[in-house]
């Protein structure tokens, strides 16, 4: 039996996300420079909603949400990843790791901190809660140095949860966020991890996507499985099979 994605983040978010004094603070266990989008400095979140059976997030930082990371204002986390900036010459910033949408108002406030520095930001977020919560979009749209990275668990509602547990609707949750973006004028797109999707899923997919909007097809993404160590110890440890995949040092070059 699945459960609900959204109690699920909700769940989570009583672990990783607080406010005090009137400052919400998140959860952070990381603060990186990696190779992604051609260079870009990346805050790693603590705390998800969703269990994919294939995530690249180790089991140290999945399973103990209350134990590990350290809470940050958002303040503290702007200054963070601009000081990785400046001394790399990078003009882009992302949230990453679990799922940074967790803490509303911290990544509200944190945008606000960034705005008008001059970087383009990155939310990589499973969508979840934008398409929970239409105002959520809509308060995105308030920024326009921010792209949104839609990553949706597969094709359909049948591979959502098989590679989640969730419930198989909410899969309608990350077209829903989508939807969204677009209604409130926030630039997105859909990467989509097809490394357990057949032809024809992809295919269904895709024209589900041309419904919401065209440019969702025009910048679809391709996501496939990264295999690192440990996510090949998970796959086999729920006996799931992929079509697709690739050792760190041979993912191609379109993906990075």
């Amino acid at each position: 039996m699945g459960y609900s994605s959204v109690e699920a983040h909700k769940r989570i978010e009583r672990l990783v996300a607080r406010t005090v004094g009137g400052v919400p603070e998140r959860k952070y266990y990381r603060f990186r420079v990696d190779r992604w989008y051609g260079g870009i400095v990346t805050g790693d979140c603590v705390g998800c909603g969703l269990s994919c059976k294939f995530c690249w997030v180790s089991d140290k930082v999945r399973y103990r949400p209350r134990f590990v990371g350290k809470f940050y204002k958002p303040a503290e986390v702007a200054d963070r990843l601009t000081t990785l900036a400046g001394r790399r010459g990078l003009r882009q910033l992302r949230l990453s790791g679990g799922e940074p949408t967790i803490g509303k108002q911290h990544l509200l406030n944190l945008l606000d901190e960034l705005k008008g520095c001059g970087y383009t930001f990155i939310l990589e977020t499973n969508g979840i809660l934008l398409g929970y919560d239409e105002d959520y979009a809509k308060q995105l749209g308030r920024y326009d140095f921010i792209h949104v990275r839609v990553s949706l668990k597969g094709c359909c509602e049948e591979e959502f949860a098989r590679l989640t547990n969730a419930n198989p609707e909410d899969f309608k949750l990350q077209l829903k966020a989508l939807e969204n973006l677009v209604k409130h004028g926030v630039e997105c797109h859909p990467a989509v991890m097809i490394s357990f999707s057949t032809k024809e899923s992809l295919n269904s997919l895709l024209r589900r996507l041309s419904e919401i909007d065209q440019s969702l097809v025009e910048e679809f993404e391709i996501e496939e499985l990264i295999l690192y160590p440990h996510v090949v110890e998970r796959l086999k440890k729920y006996r799931l099979e992929y079509l697709t995949g690739y050792t760190p040092d041979r993912v191609p070059p379109e993906q990075i």
